[in-house]
């Protein structure tokens, strides 16, 4: 199961492409993935697994007709195997894509670290970026912008992570038994004993089950996403401010104070939003943040004691300053017995013994010690920099700005709870809310669910009291359509609380639709007469965070239209915010695959409009996204950088102006895209009876049966229309059939349609849009097949339908390909593009296993023994799938 995917002309070049330390990676734990399916199967099971394989890879030939008849052979084999054998041969696709990610994943951190090893700067690095910022606006302007910018990723738990915890735990495992082989002792009975742990590791994910039993509960969710934070943002956030410091600084690193202050803010909507999903009450948002505060405190505990520990510095050497004799006066006066336990602890050593009762402080704010718990992080922090300044006032600025200032920083940055909880709900809740309140009174007889809307109010108050304010004050309105959308967020904490203090709310409205683009503007307007809005701008600094919604957008009009919709709708906003002295934040609702927005966000960032960003930069980070950017400490620091680059650049001069000028130049050409490719995907999607044709060729409905998420894929009962459907099964089951609709449909008759090849060269060159909005939709398009997609089309009964999306697809590569020229989807891209072909034949493999399936449920199995069994090979090759094509929703 090692071998690449490309034509014969073009395997033997994408040998030499590939880097021998990942081919030697592939091979290995393909091959020990060979031995175990022998082991476990014999002989006859590697064989289907390996014939397989190879009748794919010809699929792939250069010549159109051999390619159609290797799958068809393929098609063949398939439809030969049993029940049990399709289940067996799929889950040997699947765990090969599984380890061949990690490969891919170690190669990349292996590189990274190559490249800090040798001082190589990579061009969108942070310090890079502030370099050339400088050149334009001068150092210390350039330095302002950095201790202003804000990168705010934002966890959430949309259904799209398809990969169980218990796999990832083997994964990391196998990963972690890969890189030590890289050690200089490795070899011999050392060698051996890696390898024979490698293949128990590997046998052991061949007999995990790769599908959950049942669906993940919220605080399961939660419970994921804490052991990333855990894992590896606690100590990656504070390594990239280092980084960018020392660049700062220079000479004076770590013996001067820092420049560089916490720019990153971690939120999350696990646990807080309960938009489409019942499952999320305010009793589970007050245990998320209760979890997330649990393990911030844990882990700022740990990071104090190590502090304290490493402080072995003798009064002799180092005198304590007045403040910090002070400091240890007062918590002498705390917990005398304790503090006297820290002087016997570190005779002579008065930082030690200060830093060892500030860890056992913090420990008792873990455990609720009302006596000697901190009030607030920013109480914590006091206490450090006293710490601090006595240390560089005793002439120890290195011990100072050490490992001291890194835990400073994390207190910044996490605080005691983690990450900001941010609360979202649909509008038409909170007017159902607010109807039944004045028709019964707040002390009368509600409805479950208004007592629920109340009830959140209250778990943010008491969040809020217990972590501090920043823990959870944003509210984020879905489908916000008018201003009362927005005074309903204040009106209900209102009643909720009635003449007590009511917890300090940010209403965010989210505009999601293509005609609440349209008329976010006039929205905006009319809130800032609210008095409650009039109220919070007065008291934070006139700032107002917006939310743009990438997935519905794009599910309405269609990708062109939508991206082209959110551009005019923050170019907009910006203009708005400007005129009224707002300091605007666009939250960017983006998901992981290129239909719901996703793509790499720091090329997004460079190509937003003039005003839009100025150094604040948020966004989702969603489903399987999250484990890809902040698994791996390596990857995710690189990730931060990269984002947070393009956030410092975004506004410079130069690009400013680039922006500013390719927007009003190409003002025609975007409304005519906008105009032909919307009609065009709505002769599609609105076709009578297009929703259920979508559910007959896709795996939609089987997609609700995988327990990969606490919330339903349907606002729903059924799908008679999409608006029935949430975005993420939209983008999903495109996803699956290898189609990826959601991603590209309408842009190939809307380029064909204006025809200008040159013009449209000289707007791919120029137009940042424009050259996102390409670069993506070839991503998309190199992970779609023609003769794939033509046998799921062909489980329908709407020949019509099937020949208008293939005449698109076909139409929309023919023209990207000639505007961007390139031969084929992401030539130009070696490294993406060399991973989509490697995998395409072994995703394929698993798409003939899932048409199979299909066919058989769409024909009508009544033996519910059968049915089950065929539901279970399908969702397997759907985890497999997933696996393959790297991104689900």
């Amino acid at each position: 199961m090692t071998e690449n995917s490309l034509t014969p002309a073009e395997r033997t070049l994408a040998r030499h492409e590939v880097p021998d330390p990942l081919r030697d990676d592939v091979r290995l734990l393909g091959g020990l993935l060979g031995r175990v399916l022998r082991e476990s199967g014999g002989e006859d099971l590697l064989a289907d697994v390996e014939r397989l394989r190879e009748l794919t890879i010809r699929a792939h030939d250069l010549d159109p007709e051999t390619g159609r008849v290797a799958l068809d052979e393929a098609e063949a084999l398939v439809a030969g195997f049993s029940l049990e054998r399709a289940e067996q041969v799929a889950r040997a696709f699947t765990c090969y894509f599984h380890l061949a990610n990690l490969a891919e994943e170690h190669h990349r951190v292996r590189v990274l670290r190559q490249r800090r090893a040798a001082a190589l700067t990579e061009d969108d690095t942070l310090s890079a970026a502030f370099a050339q910022l400088a050149d334009e606006v001068g150092r210390d302007e350039a330095l302002r912008r950095v201790q202003a910018m804000e990168f705010r990723p934002v966890l959430t738990a949309h259904p799209t992570e398809a990969r169980r915890r218990a796999v990832s735990g083997a994964i990391r495992r196998i990963g972690e038994l890969l890189g030590a082989r890289e050690r200089d002792d490795i070899g011999g009975t050392t060698g051996a004993e890696n390898e024979r742990a490698l293949v128990a590791e590997i046998d052991g994910l061949w007999r995990t089950s790769l599908i959950r039993a049942q669906k993940p509960t919220v605080l399961d969710e939660v419970r994921s996403a804490l052991a990333v934070v855990e894992s590896t943002m606690f100590d990656t956030f504070p390594r990239v401010y280092r980084r960018l410091d020392d660049y700062l600084l220079g000479d004076d690193a770590g013996r001067s104070e820092p420049l560089v202050r916490p720019f990153v803010s971690l939120g999350s909507w696990i646990g807080g939003d309960r938009d489409g999903n019942p499952n999320v009450t305010a009793e589970i948002t007050r245990a998320a943040a209760g979890l997330a505060a649990e393990h911030a405190l844990t882990a700022l505990q740990k990071a104090s004691l190590s502090v304290a520990r490493a402080l072995t510095l003798d009064d002799g050497t180092t005198p304590p300053s007045a403040a910090l004799l002070a400091l240890r006066q007062r918590q002498s006066q705390f917990d005398g017995a304790l503090s006297a336990d820290a002087d016997n602890e570190s005779p002579h050593e008065p930082h030690r013994a200060a830093m060892l009762f500030v860890a056992a402080r913090v420990a008792a704010t873990q455990a609720r010690n009302a006596d000697l718990q901190y009030a607030s992080p920013e109480a914590l922090v006091e206490d450090l920099v006293v710490v601090q300044e006595s240390l560089v006032a005793a002439g120890a600025s290195r011990a100072a700005y050490g490992q001291l200032q890194q835990l400073i920083w994390q207190v910044r940055t996490f605080g005691f709870h983690l990450a900001e909880l941010e609360v979202r709900q649909h509008s038409q809740v909170h007017e159902e809310a607010l109807a039944d309140i004045e028709a019964n009174g707040i002390h009368g007889d509600l409805q479950p669910r208004t007592r629920e809307v109340l009830d959140t109010y209250r778990a943010i108050g008491a969040v809020q009291q217990r972590y501090g304010v920043r823990a959870a004050r944003r509210y984020i309105v879905s489908f916000t359509q008018a201003p009362e959308h927005l005074s309903a967020v204040y009106e209900l904490a209102a009643h909720a609380f009635g003449d007590g203090d009511a917890p300090i709310i940010d209403a965010i409205p989210l505009f999601e639709t293509f005609e609440d683009l349209q008329n976010s503007v006039d929205i905006l307007e009319a809130m800032l007469e609210f008095p409650a809005v009039i109220k919070r701008l007065a008291e934070n600094g006139r700032r107002v965070e917006v939310m743009l919604g990438y997935s519905d957008s794009s599910k309405d009009v269609g990708p062109v239209s939508a991206t082209l919709a959110l551009h005019s709708a923050q170019q907009r906003i910006a203009e708005w915010a400007e005129r009224h002295d707002i300091v605007l934040t666009l939250f960017h609702g983006r998901g992981g695959a290129l239909g719901r927005g996703g793509g790499p966000a720091n090329r997004a960032v460079m190509a937003q409009p003039a005003g839009s960003v100025d150094g604040r930069f948020k966004l989702t980070e969603q489903g399987e996204v999250i484990l890809a950017r902040y698994g791996n400490a390596t990857i995710a620091e690189r990730h931060i950088e990269e984002v947070a680059a393009a956030t410092l650049l975004q506004a410079s001069p130069s690009v400013e102006k680039r922006n500013t000028e390719a927007t009003a130049a190409f003002t025609g050409l975007a409304a005519r895209l906008d105009e032909t490719s919307r009609a065009r995907f709505h002769e599609l999607v609105k076709a009578e009876g297009f929703p259920q044709w979508f559910a007959q060729v896709t795996p939609l409905e089987e997609l609700g049966l995988l327990p990969i998420g606490s919330r339903p894929a349907k606002r729903g009962l059924s799908v008679n229309s999409l608006d029935d459907l949430r975005a993420i099964p939209w983008v999903f089951s495109w996803s699956q059939a290898r189609i990826n609709l959601a991603g590209w449909y309408g842009l190939g008759t809307a380029l064909a349609e204006y025809g200008d090849l040159a013009e449209l060269r000289r707007a791919y060159a120029e137009w940042p849009l424009f050259t996102t909005l390409l670069d993506n939709i070839e991503m998309s398009l190199a992970k779609t097949d023609e003769l794939l997609a033509s046998r799921y089309l062909a489980l329908g009964d709407r020949d019509d339908l099937a020949q208008m999306v293939l005449d698109e697809m076909a139409l929309t590569r023919e023209w990207v390909l000639n505007v961007t020229g390139s031969e084929r989807p992401l030539a130009k891209r070696r490294v993406l593009g060399r991973a989509v072909q490697l995998r395409a034949p072994y995703v394929d493999a698993l798409s003939l296993i899932q048409v199979r399936a299909l066919a058989a449920l769409r024909g009508g199995l009544e033996d519910e023994a059968a049915v089950d069994g065929v539901r279970k090979v399908l969702l397997l090759t759907v985890n497999g799938v997933s696996a393959g094509v790297q991104n689900t929703g």
